[in-house]
């Protein structure tokens, strides 16, 4: 009986820990959505730039984008690569150096 009973409760423990688990998972993919994919607005004030802007943009290719019921949503990562594609680096390495 008392091993009954023990096994009972490790059965519990181990339904405990897929549960966490399966939560924690459900948690991280709803945070990793809610991390790549950004509105329209989000990305004019990252950005600081107009609507307009924003349209010219997606109308050129520059910035890829997802349109659902009218609104338009935008992967960080591609926000990113367009940030880090027209980067240009300083001519000097130190401030200091003349």
């Amino acid at each position: 009986m008392i091993e009954v009973l023990d096994m009972l409760l490790k059965l519990s423990q181990d339904v405990k820990t897929i549960k966490a688990y399966l939560l924690n998972s459900h948690r991280s993919r709803l945070e990793q959505f809610n991390d790549e994919w950004i509105d329209g607005q989000d990305v004019m004030q990252t950005l600081h730039i107009s609507k307009r802007t924003l349209q010219s943009l997606r109308d050129s290719g520059t910035l890829p984008y997802s349109r659902i019921n009218g609104k338009f949503y935008y992967k960080v990562s591609d926000m990113e690569a367009l940030l880090d594609s027209n980067y240009s680096p300083s001519k000097s390495k130190h401030y200091g150096d003349q």
